[in-house]
Formats: structure tokens, C-alpha cells, sequence
């Protein structure tokens, strides 16, 4: 017998493939929906266009009741993205006490499609991409569309996506950050700080309102918390 999280996920894919977001697309890589895959383009008018990035997403049999793991394979030089196991850095998905359960597949796919373009800079957990962001965002682009160009194999422990085109919106180039390190030596390094903790609205539709006041804050970067 199928659990409530079973159920509550057939939902989701419905509501994800009725709807059709530009540049999104999720699918179920195990028999019990606990397991998916993901690509996600990131928005238009945006450098990140037309740059595409695999994620998995792992629910476990309390959803919607907790939030899902959510990490990149290609991973973005980001700050909100952790550089090492391709965690991501948005509070709702780190804090159980943040997670609403009227968040949905479709809500969370697309806080991180904005989240590309609109990087959230306090206490972020890629520190070399926050710095650069904040100094120089030109150089900043120059080596997120490097890096991209770069291709490696995915892990070995990575999930198979399935290599159906109506499926897969394109294929995936992954990003190596010891391609960054080689290529750009001379930026100091260090460990991340612990994940941000800013508050996203409730209601999942004003996501994109709340990335682009974020976004602002880059013309205040005293504020920021980079230590």
C-alpha cells in the first residue's frame, strides 16, 4: 500500500506537467516517487539563460510534513550552492521550521530557478562566488559561463536520468571546481559559513518578489555578513 507522501507526490507531477514552467522539468527515478530527478534552465533575460543544471531530490515517506533533500549535480558556481556536495542553500529546505506544507514540486523548482540569478549574499555557503559577486560581477559571469563550458562525468553515485528527449530538455554539461581553482589561483580560499537564514514568504507564489528585493542588496554590500 502506497504511503500519504505517494499520493501527495502523484499530485505534485500532475500539477508540475499541467502547468509546463518554462525551463523545468522533474520526473520520478524510483518506483516509490521518493527519489527524482531534475533540470532546471535558468531564467530569461538573465545570464544564466540557456545554462542548464541536473539536481536530485529526495522525499522520504513524511512528506509534506518535512521538506525534501534538494542537491545539484552540475553544480553552479554560486553562493547559495555548496561547492563540495551540491546542497542547497534556501532556508525552507533547511529549516523544518520554515518548511509550509503548501510548498509544492512546482514551488520548490522554481525558488531555485529564481534563486540563480538572484543569489541571497547573507552568510552564504559559497564564499569565494559571494566575494566575487559583490567585487566584480562581470568576472563574476565570465567564470560561471566558464566553468559551465568545461564538462566532466557525473559521479558514479549519481542517479541515472532517463535519456528519453521528450523527458530531458537537453543534455547537461556538470561543472568541475577544481577547474575554478586551476584557472583562477589566485583567489583566496576557505571554508563555508553556515547556510543563510532569511526568511522566504509564505505563499510560495511571491518567490520571485522576494528574490528581486533581494536583489537589490547588492548595491548595499556593507550590510553583508562575509566574515
Amino acid at each position: 500500500m502506497h504511503c500519504r507522501a505517494y499520493f501527495l507526490l502523484e499530485r505534485d507531477f500532475q500539477e508540475l506537467k499541467e502547468n509546463n514552467f518554462k525551463g523545468i522539468t522533474a520526473f520520478p527515478v524510483s518506483e516509490d516517487l521518493m527519489e527524482w530527478g531534475a533540470n532546471i534552465e535558468g531564467l530569461q533575460n538573465t545570464f544564466w539563460h540557456g545554462l542548464f543544471f541536473q539536481l536530485t531530490i529526495h522525499f522520504t515517506s513524511q512528506y509534506n510534513f518535512v521538506p525534501p533533500v534538494v542537491k545539484f549535480i552540475t553544480i553552479p558556481f554560486h553562493p547559495n550552492v555548496d561547492q563540495n556536495s551540491g546542497r542547497v542553500c534556501i532556508d525552507f529546505l533547511d529549516d523544518p521550521e520554515k518548511w509550509n506544507t503548501n510548498y509544492t514540486l512546482s514551488s520548490i523548482l522554481l525558488a531555485l530557478q529564481v534563486m540563480l540569478s538572484n543569489p541571497v549574499l547573507e552568510n552564504p555557503v559559497n564564499l569565494e562566488a559571494a566575494r566575487m559577486l559583490i567585487k566584480d560581477e562581470s568576472l563574476y559571469k565570465q567564470i560561471v559561463l566558464r566553468l559551465f563550458s568545461q564538462p566532466i562525468q557525473l559521479r558514479e553515485n549519481s542517479l541515472e536520468f532517463p535519456k528519453d528527449p521528450h523527458k530531458l530538455t537537453r543534455s547537461i554539461k556538470a561543472v568541475s571546481f577544481n577547474d575554478y581553482y586551476k584557472t583562477w589561483s589566485g583567489i583566496a580560499t576557505s571554508k563555508a559559513t553556515e547556510y543563510y537564514r532569511s526568511s522566504l514568504l509564505e505563499d510560495p507564489n511571491f518567490i520571485g518578489e522576494y528574490y528581486k528585493q533581494k536583489k537589490v542588496e547588492l548595491k548595499h554590500t556593507k550590510e553583508w555578513n562575509l566574515n
